[in-house]
């Protein structure tokens, strides 16, 4: 798996600029999107939580330790919610082998009746799943293009230390926007939700799946994941 991905750019090619040309992304980095100016990117996925079934006390302290999360933050971050359309077909199919298999003719009426149910809930809507990251940010490494003429002359006589400061430079930002993810792991996890930070690979994957819709339209449930529960 790779630790670096260096955001290619079609930009000039005879078939015109792909979609890499028009995102400020430079490249991923030790689990960190770089942006074109400099800053950074950490991702952080989130796991859900089904409020409505919560009592109205437990939602009210739900609600107030989100609250004070958000009040105890010194610097902006982007919620993301990712919605994607799943084709469970394949996961009907396995339904239907077990129904076949079963033995027990109570729970072969019951696979049967779940299985029309799941055929009636698709005729009213899309199954859909949902997947919430939060976005942190850090832009202290913002760069400007305001380098003096001696100092573009000096970078180019010496690229080695002009590259041995910028890596400087990253590990010193990487620390603070590390510094940013345990304080919204820690908020997050007072609320009762687990989080993860994407690694690199991961976040290669977000951002394909952003800005490609139609290739994981119809996306394939993991059908090994999902079990049928007698009652």
């Amino acid at each position: 798996m790779p630790n670096n991905f260096e955001m290619q750019s079609s930009r000039g090619s005879a078939k015109g600029s792909s979609t890499q040309g028009f995102l400020l992304i430079s490249q991923i980095k030790g689990d960190t999107i770089i942006t074109r100016d400099g800053g950074l990117r950490a991702v952080i996925a989130v796991s859900s939580t089904n409020f409505v079934l919560k009592s109205p006390e437990e939602q009210t302290a739900i609600i107030q330790r989100f609250q004070s999360f958000l009040n105890a933050l010194d610097f902006p971050i982007q919620i993301l919610v990712q919605s994607r359309r799943l084709d469970i077909h394949g996961y009907l199919e396995k339904l239907r082998e077990k129904q076949l298999q079963q033995t027990n003719e109570l729970l072969r009426v019951q696979t049967e009746e779940y299985i029309e149910y799941i055929k009636k809930l698709l005729q009213f809507g899309n199954i859909m799943s949902k997947a919430f990251y939060v976005v942190v940010p850090y832009a202290g490494g913002i760069m400007t293009d305001k380098k003096g003429l001696a100092s573009r002359i000096s970078n180019l006589l010496n690229p080695a230390k002009e590259i041995s400061m910028s890596q400087e430079k990253f590990v010193r930002d990487s620390r603070v926007i590390g510094d940013r993810v345990a304080h919204i792991e820690g908020g997050l996890s007072s609320i009762g939700l687990r989080t993860i930070r994407l690694n690199t690979q991961e976040l290669v994957e977000l951002l394909y799946h952003s800005y490609n819709l139609i290739a994981i339209e119809g996306e394939k449930v993991e059908i090994e994941n999902m079990q049928v529960v007698s009652g």
